[in-house]
């Protein structure tokens, strides 16, 4: 498995915990080089030090829902590695979770600024640049169950998911002729910092609806992500691959 990535050039937003600290870790495995960016700095640097392997990896303080903070990353990835990256991840996700009649408007704006407009905004700008590059590459989009079943108190967060899903399906049409795969990735409930907060009673509930009987690993929507960005997965594009238990 180890050099299945090796020589590429890897991006991963949201890097500091969970999925995509997990993401950043099974990339680093495969053989890529990572650069691990979240709006807290401490927690990718973190990311970093626990990657067992001696390619360049760096870490980044990056705040997704800002233009000016991506463009800013961006160019000292480039610099720094002469090439943009040819694989980027995007899972930074927040919640602010509330009954609609008790949420406040800003906690919608925050939720859809940084899942969705982040999203579009990554996409974007790395996008151009690996067009620009002609080099080819694999991005990958983290949605939600939630984004297809609804769940209560998250009438921000499930449908930011829904569009980051609908996103997918139109920016893979938009870059494929450039050899720039877009694919999304759709997890269930995963054991991660976002999921500790809710109650036992909660859990218990979606442990039994689930068929495997049980929440998911991180390594376990990481290990789809590692396979669509890799050459494996190389005619999947614009789908979004369920990762649930079932």
């Amino acid at each position: 498995m180890s050099g299945l990535l090796s020589g590429r050039l890897a991006f991963v937003t949201g890097a500091g915990s969970g999925i995509g600290r997990v993401t950043s870790q099974l990339l680093a495995r495969d053989g890529a080089t990572v650069v691990a960016v979240d709006r807290n700095l401490d927690a990718a640097n973190a990311t970093i030090e626990a990657l067992n392997t001696k390619n360049d990896h760096i870490a980044l303080e990056m705040d997704v829902s800002s233009s000016d903070s991506i463009s800013k990353v961006l160019r000292a990835v480039t610099e720094k590695y002469k090439r943009p990256p040819t694989i980027v991840v995007n899972s930074a996700g927040i919640t602010r979770d509330n009954f609609i009649l008790k949420m406040p408007e800003a906690d919608f704006d925050a939720v859809v600024n940084v899942n969705l407009k982040g999203t579009w905004l990554v996409l974007q700008q790395f996008g151009k640049a690996m067009v620009e590059h002609n080099s080819g590459g694999s991005m990958v989009n983290v949605s939600s169950i939630v984004a297809r079943s609804g769940n209560m108190g998250q009438s921000n967060y499930s449908p930011s998911k829904a569009g980051v899903e609908a996103m997918t399906k139109v920016v893979a049409r938009e870059f494929g002729r450039y050899n720039v795969r877009v694919n999304a990735v759709v997890p269930g409930f995963i054991e991660t910092p976002m999921t500790e907060t809710v109650p036992q009673k909660v859990k218990d509930m979606v442990i039994m609806q689930c068929a495997l009987r049980r929440f998911g690993k991180p390594e376990e929507i990481a290990e789809v992500i590692s396979f669509l960005a890799s050459d494996r997965s190389s005619y999947i594009n614009g789908t979004s691959i369920e990762v649930t238990g079932g």
